[in-house]
């Protein structure tokens, strides 16, 4: 059986990347236009575009692994001769229609880039840059993936067709089948000089920057769509998309809930029984808290509008703040006289506890210092 992996000089566990690498080189250094008058030109192009036809499929690849020769016309199940090229045979390729040379240009792929975000960017929108590596059009040859002043030639195997006949054995006897021609691998063309700065593939990589407008109102796992941004597809084919995922970094102070803030806010047990008025910075700035006397451990006050904005839509959710009252330890003797009397006056020198209905608030807060939030 030949030895396709000697032919293109590569060892049996190369990487299909490495393969697709020898195989442009000597298919370059063995094209008849490229090597001129050798006779034998010829016969060493078509043993490495079989050997790449086989070696640069997955499948063809495991089965010649496995002891079988898919370029030969014994090599496959049934002689080399299966149910698709008798389906083919009788009924023509995709339903009666005529086979054709392919494209050579196709679509980029698509590009998905993370973008780390803050707040006050995520409740209020945000103007960015962000850093993206892609494919894009080769400034040599403008995607034709050939050396400027020079043009793709039409495949001499296949007469710009894109595939070859063959004559194939099988229970029915000799038929004749189609298949994508080696040489040209389907274009119907070949580059005879392949551009030197892309190799060839009509793109080269490289770094750019993109500027976005993200609205307000995003969160963690948002993806923002910029269409023709991605990568330029082989032989300058068309861009494809470039999809910013935001993360949210977590703040300091606030925790968000959907488009509403959550926050806790540590009063003495002094200002809660007397009352005051706090001044706390919100996301819009400092703000007056208006604690009216005999606030209670849990309560919760609303600022309403003061939250992020709602995504694609008008307004914004709001800014809860959790009251936390602070109950003091006395340090001394004179301070614990204090608390007595404090007690005495309101009727609490033998305090008793009792039973009340629990604070449905207070499983939210647990829930929340268990979760880690």
């Amino acid at each position: 059986m030949t030895d396709y992996y000697e032919i293109l000089g590569v060892q049996r566990d190369a990487t299909a990347e490495q393969i697709k690498k020898a195989y442009r080189r000597l298919a370059r250094e063995h094209h008849p236009d490229v090597a001129g008058t050798d006779p034998a030109a010829e016969e060493r192009f078509k043993d490495v575009s079989r050997a790449y036809d086989v070696l640069g499929n997955a499948e063809k690849r495991r089965a010649y692994d496995m002891g079988a020769d898919p370029a030969s016309p014994g090599g496959g199940m049934g002689g080399g001769f299966g149910f698709q090229d008798i389906f083919e045979t009788f009924f023509g390729a995709g339903g009666g229609a005529p086979r054709g040379p392919v494209p050579r240009a196709r679509r980029g792929q698509d590009a998905l880039v993370r973008l780390d975000l803050d707040l006050a960017e995520a409740a209020f929108g945000a103007h960015r840059e962000v850093q993206v590596d892609t494919a894009v059009l080769c400034p040599t040859c403008g995607g034709t993936c050939c050396r400027p002043g020079t043009s793709p030639r039409t495949c001499e195997v296949c007469g710009g067709r894109g595939s070859v006949q063959r004559v194939a054995r099988s229970f029915l006897g000799q038929v004749m089948t189609t298949q994508p021609c080696a040489a040209c691998h389907g274009f119907g063309t070949v580059i005879p000089e392949p551009c030197t700065e892309c190799a060839g593939e009509g793109r080269v990589r490289s770094r750019r920057t993109l500027t976005v407008d993200v609205p307000a109102g995003v969160d963690t796992g948002t993806r923002i769509k910029m269409t023709g941004q991605g990568e330029v597809g082989p032989a300058g084919g068309p861009p494809g998309d470039v999809y910013l995922e935001v993360r949210e970094r977590k703040h300091e102070t606030f925790v968000r809930r959907g488009d509403d803030l959550h926050a806790t806010l540590q009063v003495p047990m002094t200002a809660a029984a007397l009352g005051t008025v706090v001044t706390m910075d919100t996301l819009d700035g400092p703000q007056e808290l208006d604690l009216r006397p005999g606030t209670q451990p849990g309560q919760v006050l609303t600022l309403r509008g003061l939250g992020v904005g709602h995504l694609h839509v008008g307004g914004r959710g709001d800014l809860h703040v959790h009251v936390e009252v602070q109950v003091p330890t006395p340090a001394d003797d004179e301070q614990a006289e204090l608390l007595r009397r404090l007690a005495v006056l309101r009727g609490e020198e033998r305090p008793e506890a009792r039973l009340a209905a629990a604070n449905p608030g207070m499983f939210a807060k647990l829930r929340d210092k268990l979760s880690g939030r």
